[in-house]
């Protein structure tokens, strides 16, 4: 637990001594939060869910992008992947820069400067200008997240409190996931592309004005040096990697991929050793010993991998084969979405009473039996104008991630010093980016490859259209209604029959990945009682 004492300069963080693990009553207890701290943690959901909604908004805003913009092949590429790349190799810096300088100083400039660069994207006048503001929106986004989740610590010093705290945290991001398709259905149904991105101003502005009025400053009393060369070395270890996962989803071995992955990962190595050999490390790296820290660290990647991954391909399922609308299609995800929520509002009292290692696990075989419902409703013939298992399968997701996440959060947040809470929920955050990453680059790869050796493509079709038909499923859709109808019809359903192959092989992948996090947690997880380090 921590103690929050208050000076000319904000708040400053120091540790009380923890009850002992045999359950005997700790000499100083953690004051409850008054009400104006659920006040507080309403405001600082704002930036988590724009983060968060951002992640897969775009995808409904890009054919419009396409139209106006013109951008070559790589262009769009890169109009998506600035803002990840960016972001994922930024967070551990800016989460250390956080402890260092102010957390909600941090948080107050991140969200200004989103805003900014936000109405700059959204009148972006060429690929370029609009790439650029990409990558801007990554600079800024990093100082958000782990900002958020540090000062919950800050607001939230009794951990019951704290861990429902998180769990409202945690639904936050993941509804902000699944919110994406819905939100920017709507918008472009009624608006031009450029409203997905002027979404942030009317999220930020109220964070601006109530940030300063309701949440005190908070900060690592002790911080130590500045280490710029570790600052680097986090963003070459991260952005290589998560650019080289995206090539080879794209261009295949031939390409830049494999070695940007070698360079990422020898930057990683360096920066690991620089990090042990520090006296003030940015980054702690001994808290992967603790088998709580690098457990949930873990389980919270695989988690957003199988979350970030139904989302890619079951949005294309709902939009493309069983023919709903982009708003429909977000509507027929809500019940998992709401399932999600309650699950991680749920767990909290029952996390008290049974252990991480018995509870994450369960709650992640629910997830794999959803990703096993999708895998049979695939391997179906009448799978093409059903969405009921789809439903189905998300709300057992929902129900699994939202749980896992909960307990996982709470236990980074609560392994780590509280001096290097913004690190430490750098750490986290950077799981759930680099996760949103490889559940589009690696399950998205896969998909894609069964869908162009499955596809069987009419003798009638030219070159042209033979390419495009067999790029991708929304390329054949695209084609087919540019046909005759008996031979437009065959198109279609070979591709949706194509499609749907490589959804039950990647929902597989699935099942795997939540098992082997159901493992993880099993042997890693310890008690947080008898692991707490406050």
């Amino acid at each position: 637990m921590i103690n929050t004492t208050r000076t000319d300069t904000g708040t400053v963080e120091t540790p009380t001594r923890p009850a002992a693990a045999t359950g005997s009553t700790p000499t100083t207890a953690a004051p409850r939060a008054p009400r104006r701290a659920w006040i507080a943690l309403a405001v600082l959901m704002l930036p988590v869910l724009l983060v968060s909604v951002d992640n897969t908004v775009l995808s409904f805003a890009l054919p419009a992008i396409a139209r106006d913009l013109a951008p070559t092949a790589a262009q769009q590429l890169w109009i998506i992947d600035a803002y990840p790349l960016v972001l994922a190799g930024l967070l551990v810096a800016m989460g250390s820069a956080g402890d260092r300088f102010g957390r909600r100083r941090l948080l107050l400039i991140g969200s200004t400067g989103f805003a900014i660069v936000s109405i700059a994207a959204a009148f972006a006048p060429t690929a370029e200008a609009l790439i650029a503001a990409r990558a801007a929106l990554g600079f800024f986004g990093a100082m958000l997240m782990p900002s958020t989740l540090s000062l919950l610590r800050a607001v939230f010093t009794d951990r019951e409190q704290r861990r429902l705290a998180i769990a409202i945290w945690a639904s936050g991001f993941a509804a902000g996931s699944a919110l994406g398709p819905l939100v920017g259905g709507i918008l472009l149904e009624h608006f031009a592309w450029g409203s997905v991105f002027l979404l942030a101003v009317p999220v930020l502005v109220p964070l601006l004005v109530l940030v300063p009025l309701l949440i005190p400053e908070s900060r690592d009393p002790a911080p130590g040096r500045i280490d710029v060369v570790s600052t680097v070395l986090s963003l070459a270890a991260m952005g290589p990697v998560v650019y080289g996962i995206k090539s080879l989803a794209t261009e295949g071995i031939g390409g830049f991929g494999v070695p940007a992955i070698v360079i990422g990962l020898a930057c990683a190595a360096w920066f690991v050793r620089r990090q042990l050999r520090s006296d003030s490390p940015m980054l702690d790296v001994r808290l992967f010993r603790q088998g709580s820290f690098g457990g949930a660290v873990l389980v919270n990647l695989f988690s957003v991998i199988a979350l970030v991954g139904f989302l890619y391909f079951v949005s294309q399922h709902l939009q493309l084969i069983a023919g709903l609308t982009p708003v429909a299609a977000g509507l027929a995800l809500l019940p998992g979405l709401i399932a999600m929520i309650i699950a991680g509002l749920v767990v909290v009292p029952i996390a008290r009473r049974v252990r991480p290692r018995v509870l994450v696990p369960i709650a992640l075989v629910l997830s794999a039996a959803g990703y096993l419902v999708i895998a049979l409703f695939t391997s179906a013939e009448s799978s093409a104008h059903s969405i009921a298992p789809i439903v189905i399968a998300f709300m057992l997701l929902g129900v699994g991630i939202g749980s896992a996440e909960t307990v996982s959060n709470e236990l980074i947040l609560s392994s780590a010093p509280p001096a290097k809470a913004g690190a430490a929920s750098a750490v986290s955050e950077t799981a759930y980016e680099l996760g949103a990453v490889l559940g589009t680059a690696l399950l998205g790869s896969i998909l894609a490859a069964h869908f162009r050796a499955g596809i069987e493509l009419p003798a009638v079709l030219t070159g042209e259209q033979a390419d495009v038909a067999r790029e991708t499923l929304a390329g054949a859709v695209t084609v087919a209604e540019g046909l005759p109808a008996a031979v437009g019809a065959e198109l279609a359903a070979s591709a949706a029959r194509a499609f749907d192959g490589g959804v039950m092989v990647t929902s597989l992948i699935g099942v795997a990945l939540m098992i082997a996090a159901a493992v993880v947690a099993a042997v890693a997880l310890k008690n947080p009682r008898a692991s707490d380090a406050e």
